[in-house]
């Protein structure tokens, strides 16, 4: 699948500040990710984009204690599972801020 068929397919624009659009995953009604399989987890794991390998530590969930807690009730990675050594966490946050996001808009 080339990458304006997967755009338009797995992909939305959502609204940003200063009048651009960032491009993201389409959500299921329900906000589950289009990639998710409640049977068996995420089609599309082993190839599955930074901004999801480093879920749930993006800066929402960090935000507090109770934006943690709220998203460990339906998250099957928060308190669950295998441990995450700080060193990676970081590791992944030093490469989601370097890796570019898409926007349009820009001028």
């Amino acid at each position: 699948m080339g990458y304006e068929e997967l755009t338009e397919t797995y992909c939305r624009w959502i609204p940003c500040e200063n009048g651009t659009w960032q491009l993201s995953l389409k959500e299921k009604s329900n906000f589950d990710c289009v990639f998710w399989v409640p049977e068996s987890g995420c089609s599309v794991y082993k190839t599955r984009p930074l901004q999801c390998r480093a879920f749930p530590f993006w800066d929402s969930v960090l935000s507090s204690g109770k934006s943690w807690k709220e998203t460990g009730k339906d998250c099957p990675g928060i308190g669950r599972g295998t441990l995450v050594s700080a060193k990676l966490i970081k590791k992944w946050l030093a490469m989601r801020q370097k890796e570019p996001i898409i926007l349009k808009g820009v001028s």
